[in-house]
């Protein structure tokens, strides 16, 4: 039997694998701090996107904008999430990381699809509830996307 990151592989890949205790303290306080370091640096990015596009089309990209935020919304989370540090700025900030169910890490898609769930899902503030009653504080848009957030493995081993 063997472990990775605190994640027990000798369970089946379908199934969550149980966490130590440890490993989910303060996370859904950390990920509410994570998401505001994100989003700034998100609308940050699309703004600077946004005025280059002004600036080289010599404004006429004003009347062909496409919707900027999303875009680099969806590309943000799955290159950092997919990435070595297998978290966003934000969740590394804060001592978190993102891994499939099974430990693995998470591919470059599934990280995208997570954070098109999660925009999607400020459309229902109610389902956000679902962490609440979830034991390994996971939310309905990590449920889908097959991930789940920890404290990165130095922090409770």
């Amino acid at each position: 039997m063997s472990t990775i990151g605190g994640f027990d592989r000798s369970a089946p890949t379908f199934f969550h694998v149980s966490l130590p205790p440890q490993a989910l303290a303060g996370v859904r306080t950390r990920r509410i701090l994570a998401l505001g370091i994100d989003f700034i640096i998100v609308s940050i990015l699309s703004f600077v996107i946004w005025l280059a596009l002004v600036i080289f089309t010599l404004g006429l990209s004003l009347f062909f904008v496409p919707p900027l935020f999303p875009l680099v919304a969806f590309f943000y989370n799955g290159l950092t999430v997919s990435g070595p540090r297998m978290a966003t700025p934000g969740m590394h900030a804060m001592d978190l990381e993102m891994r499939c169910t099974d430990g693995s890490r998470v591919p470059f898609l599934n990280a995208a699809v997570h954070a098109v769930l999660f925009y999607l899902s400020w459309m229902f503030p109610p389902i956000f509830l679902i962490s609440l009653l979830s034991d390994d504080k996971r939310c309905l848009h990590d449920i889908l996307a097959g991930v789940v957030v920890t404290r990165r493995p130095s922090y409770f081993l």
